[in-house]
């Protein structure tokens, strides 16, 4: 899986050197490249400015010297004629280069045709050091002339992130014209960098994350097993200057399919205490082992975590599944059919009664749903424990049911398997889910849709007997998980009003879960609830 996702995410990277390497005419190199503008992806080419009556550019593109060997990663610095795409000759750099926070050298270099090459190769030394190789590498061959290739050497520098370049320009068209007023610009090129974060999860075993980040390094990765909660901090800096020059910031996730925790529909992104709009993740299941989380950051979203955010240091992501969508997806094989699965109770136990619910949607037809023939089954280490068959309903509104028993042997894992869909062998998919899940001894778990019981017994519209049966059924079937609490044997009394209060706090997002269950063990501690 891992081999197989580098590869993608290096396409785009092997795409550039391709281009790069692609057009020249006899003695003249020549560049092929869009007007795009902005900090963190990975090329960059400057809004002109005028030199001698003619509009001139700085180029700056990503490449890698071979994307199957996760090899060295190469960045282009090129002086063009914006109308003519042509580079000038006998241009003089002053380059300032750093990779994250680190510096890498501050040096001049001259480029008889208007482009430089930088080869970024990781070596474990203290320092870093410059070699220049003219005349016998791939690129003067290609283009018929010297190109100017400089190695850097230097821990991790290969490895992918963000290159910062401070680039300023003394001589165009002739070593002996220096400008007055040296031409600047400030390029920041960012190449994908995947770190893998391995952790033992409470229910579903040794488990990992890739993060794929297209802008820098990231740091502090942490996944909290009880909330779901995945977070990690990356550099940045909140300014305008900088967002402005900053088209988008591109994070991914990879997620096992064996991790069924996150197998969920949507995802929420914080960044800085920030909510994000809910545009800014995509999921992707159709790779056969994982599934790709997209976070598409744009200006305007970058612009509202720095008037709102705190934003002192760098951007700190805070990722949790979306509560709004609480069951789970996944994709068949044959990328045609979404399976959409929730099951009741919440907390499934072993020796006891389930229901699983289940849609079959079309990706084809926007996710529509479908009518089609299928096999489920529920499996565990290749053991058959419910299997049933069916037409699936296109109704928006009815679910596709399988009602079963689970054994008392059965606990942890279980599969639940779509085969056959549509009569198609390719069409199926697996989705793991939690017999006898482990949960902390102070986990608080609250389905989102209890708000809604919450708000009307707040409101009278249902009474203190009905609000107190309801929550001592969902106790004792776990739909609500709550800290073990004592009970006193005392007589019921009334519920108090500032319990009321809370509900009606709690169910407008006034509150957080703990504070509403302070009042739910109250209401047990005096014998008001009964579990």
């Amino acid at each position: 899986m891992e081999k197989k996702y580098e590869k993608k995410i290096q396409k785009s990277g092997h795409n550039l050197k391709n281009l790069f390497l692609f057009l020249l005419l006899p003695l003249l190199f020549v560049f092929a490249f869009d007007d795009v503008f902005g900090h963190g992806v990975g090329s960059e080419t400057f809004p002109p400015v005028e030199l001698d009556g003619k509009q001139v550019t700085i180029e700056v593109s990503s490449s890698q010297s071979d994307p199957e060997a996760n090899d060295d990663q190469q960045i282009s610095i090129s002086m063009i004629d914006f109308d003519s795409k042509i580079t000038l000759r006998d241009v003089t750099f002053f380059i300032k280069a750093e990779k994250g926070n680190q510096f890498l050298f501050e040096q001049e270099f001259k480029a008889d045709n208007g482009f430089l090459v930088f080869n970024f190769v990781s070596k474990d030394i203290d320092s870093v050091v410059l070699e220049e190789e003219t005349g016998s590498n791939i690129f003067g061959s290609l283009l018929g002339l010297d190109s100017r290739l400089i190695h850097v050497k230097g821990p991790k520098l290969s490895e992918g992130g963000l290159y910062k370049f401070d680039i300023s320009v003394l001589t165009a068209d002739g070593y002996s014209k220096t400008l007055e007023e040296p031409l600047v610009f400030n390029a920041g090129i960012s190449i994908a960098q995947t770190s893998r974060h391995d952790f033992v999860d409470p229910n579903f075993g040794d488990q990992n994350i890739h993060v794929v980040t297209y802008y820098d390094e990231i740091s502090n990765f942490q996944y909290d097993s009880d909330s779901k909660e995945i977070s990690y901090s990356m550099p940045f800096e909140w300014s305008y200057t900088n967002i402005n020059q900053t088209s988008v910031v591109h994070e991914e996730l990879v997620i096992p399919k064996t991790f069924g925790d996150l197998l969920v529909s949507g995802f929420t992104v914080f960044v800085n205490g920030v909510q994000l709009s809910d545009d800014v993740a995509t999921i992707d299941d159709f790779f056969a082992d994982g599934r790709v989380v997209h976070f598409i950051i744009y200006q305007k979203e970058l612009l509202n975590v720095l008037e709102n955010g705190s934003n002192g240091n760098g951007m700190n992501f805070v990722i949790t599944p979306d509560k709004d969508y609480p069951h789970l997806s996944s994709v068949t094989e044959n990328g045609q059919f979404r399976i959409l699965v929730s099951w009741e109770p919440y907390n499934l136990k072993s020796n006891s009664d389930a229901k699983i619910l289940f849609d079959v949607t079309d990706i084809f037809l926007k996710n529509k749903p479908a009518s089609t023939n299928y096999e489920f089954s529920i499996t565990q280490n290749n053991k058959v424990i419910y299997q049933q068959s069916g037409i699936s309903t296109d109704s928006r509104e009815e679910h596709n049911v399988a009602e079963f028993f689970i054994p008392q042997d059965i606990t942890g894992i279980i599969n639940l398997n779509f085969n056959n869909l549509d009569n198609n062998d390719l069409a199926r998919t697996t989705i793991p889910i939690v017999i006898d899940r482990v949960t902390s001894q102070n986990e608080i778990t609250i389905p989102d849709w209890i708000r809604n019981n919450a708000l009307w017994w707040s409101e009278e519209q249902i009474d203190d007997d009905t609000f107190v049966r309801g929550i001592e059924y969902l106790i004792k079937n776990q739909i609500i998980v709550i800290p073990s609490t004592e009970q006193e044997s005392s007589e019921s009394q009334e519920i108090p009003s500032w319990i009321r209060n809370n509900a009606a706090w709690w169910a407008a997002g006034q509150i957080d879960d703990q504070t509403f269950v302070q009042g739910l063990e109250f209401l047990i501690q005096k014998g008001i609830i009964r579990v």
